[in-house]
């Protein structure tokens, strides 16, 4: 038992120096899976404006909203990983891209 426990920590110190890489890949890996999701609600919002209104919104949802929502959500999700304890943390950060796989090929982008 004591190899797995060694074997896992194995895993968390080879991550450790990427979490905030590993946070800003997993917020956009959800962004880019449910983006259409937020683009269709604001696809109905913005649809009884004209043309260059819905083009100026959607430019900056998309370029800017997402942008700045990654940014200001990034340090979040770190401090998420890090209340993970540290023999499960690498674990738990390959349960979670499996996880957001799963949940991409669910919804057919895979």
């Amino acid at each position: 038992m004591l190899w797995l426990l060694e074997a896992l920590a194995g895993v968390t110190r080879l991550l450790a120096p990427y979490y905030s890489e590993i946070s800003i890949t997993i917020l956009a890996t959800i962004l880019v899976v449910y983006g259409d999701v937020i683009n269709k609600h604001i696809k109905r919002m913005i649809s009884p404006y004209h043309f260059i209104i819905r083009t100026l919104v959607f430019v900056l949802v998309c370029a800017f909203g997402y942008g700045f929502l990654l940014v200001i959500a990034t340090p979040y999700v770190k401090q998420l990983i890090l209340m993970i304890p540290h023999e499960y943390r690498g674990v738990c950060i390959i349960g979670v891209f499996l996880s957001l796989g799963y949940l991409a090929e669910h919804r057919r982008y895979i």
